[in-house]
């Protein structure tokens, strides 16, 4: 026999899976200048990837230690009492957004045809929640070069219908927390934080996504850290915790863990709804809920990826820093992105827009730093009420625009960004700079 025990076959596996990394992953070919730059990619070493040999070798394969284990590292070190981990960013805004359709929030249920105020220039995922739901998103423009909500717009926004703000901090730029913060308590409204592209971020010393009464985040591979797929909803929030579970995993009424039946001793004797008494209490649900957890394969890499993620914040505002500093001379021709006051992003991007008399076209210009080999994305959906998806609903009561939407439209015309992922090398920034460089200098 080869091995003596589980721990030693364990022990040499992981031992040929961190050699095949250094043999084959490690040392990858240096940049030269026309490789291709993507605007994003994944950090990790043969720590993840035997962290990953180990819960494949256990073959648990939905949540369970490693997922658990995640989540108390990342509620710790965030500053939050609780944290659930799903399988996507996706999954966690709409698990954000379902926990506040729960019965048990009273008069601060949302229901349908309640008002959530929103913005237009973001990501889809935070509005489709609201959308689905049958819930009516209340657009708001947004300002440059911060590329967040216009807070001066939040009165016109509101009305008695409104129930929520639903807010994504912008390529990791924080919006005014106090200000939204502020106005959410006047008017006793929930407060979620997208903070799917700013993990890492700080107001006033602070995490964002621990500000408002629930935080999402996205560990998709170009994301602050990875598991492939994964996200985590988080809340200091007693109620809201427990209504999280629930809402996660299938809408059931039981709390017991997978693999873990009668912790509570009353599994059998309890009256819910109408059914029988004593109906089988892993069977009882309580709200129409999901399976959105995440498997551990997924979480096994995360407890990898948040040991480095300090590291990880440095690179990505000391790369977006090393291009502001080099473009800051063209000023005259675009708007350089600025940081909220009294915060700290951990920026997931460099945010580039042409100034109105500048001469310049933004899809030239992407056009021919996308020759180059560089790799470049726009805001996203632009103006999303634009997007095919609101065909069947425009100029219906499905959602609602408060003011103008004149800076989301200049945005979607004119604006488009880079990485500053923190794998970027100081050839690779350089190389950005010099192109982008290259084509402002012949306008």
């Amino acid at each position: 026999m080869r091995w003596n025990s589980e721990e030693e076959a364990r022990f040499e596996i992981k031992q040929l899976v961190s050699e095949y990394y250094k043999a084959f992953m490690q040392n990858k070919k240096q940049f030269e200048p026309g490789d291709r730059i993507n605007y994003a990619s994944r950090v990790f070493d043969d720590k993840e990837m035997c962290a990953l040999t180990d819960a494949t070798l256990d073959f648990w394969l939905t949540a369970g230690k490693f997922a658990e284990r995640f989540e108390k590292e990342f509620a710790k070190w965030i500053g939050v009492k609780y944290a659930h981990l799903v399988n996507s960013g996706s999954s966690a805004n709409l698990l954000a957004f379902m926990t506040l359709t729960a019965q048990e929030l009273g008069d601060r249920q949302i229901k349908r045809g309640d008002e959530v105020i929103t913005v237009a220039a973001g990501f889809p995922t935070t509005v489709t929640p609201i959308i689905q739901y049958g819930a009516v998103p209340v657009f708001v423009d947004v300002t440059i070069p911060e590329y967040n909500i216009d807070a001066t717009k939040l009165e016109v926004a509101l009305s008695p219908k409104t129930k929520a703000v639903m807010l994504a901090h912008t390529l990791g730029n924080t919006f005014n927390i106090k200000v939204i913060k502020d106005f959410c308590k006047k008017n006793n409204l929930w407060l979620i934080e997208d903070n799917c592209d700013a993990l890492g971020s700080l107001y006033d010393n602070k995490y964002t996504g621990t500000w408002g009464d629930i935080g999402t985040s996205s560990f998709y591979p170009p994301h602050h850290m990875t598991m492939g797929e994964g996200g985590c909803v988080y809340t200091d929030n007693h109620l809201l915790h427990k209504l999280m579970l629930s809402f996660r995993d299938w809408g059931r009424d039981c709390v017991c863990p997978s693999g873990h039946d009668n912790m509570c001793g009353h599994r059998f004797d309890g009256q819910f709804g109408e059914l029988p008494l004593g109906y089988d209490h892993k069977y009882v649900y309580s709200h129409f809920g999901y399976n959105l957890k995440a498997t551990e394969m997924q979480a096994a890499i995360g407890c990898e990826q948040l040991k480095k993620f300090p590291e990880f914040i440095k690179k990505r505002i000391a790369n977006w820093s090393y291009i502001y500093d080099r473009l800051k001379k063209y000023e005259d021709l675009i708007y350089l992105p600025k940081a909220t006051e009294n915060s700290i992003p951990s920026w997931f991007g460099f945010m580039i827009t042409v100034k109105p008399d500048s001469g310049i076209n933004r899809n030239e210009m992407t056009s021919f730093i996308e020759a180059h080999n560089i790799q470049t994305r726009l805001l996203f959906g632009g103006n999303f009420i634009k997007q095919p998806c609101f065909n069947p609903i425009r100029g219906t009561d499905a959602y609602r625009v408060a003011g103008t939407l004149e800076n989301t439209d200049y945005i979607m015309n004119n604006s488009f960004w880079i990485g500053v992922y923190p794998g970027m090398t100081e050839e690779m920034l350089k190389y950005m700079c010099d192109v982008i460089s290259e084509y402002l200098e012949n306008i």
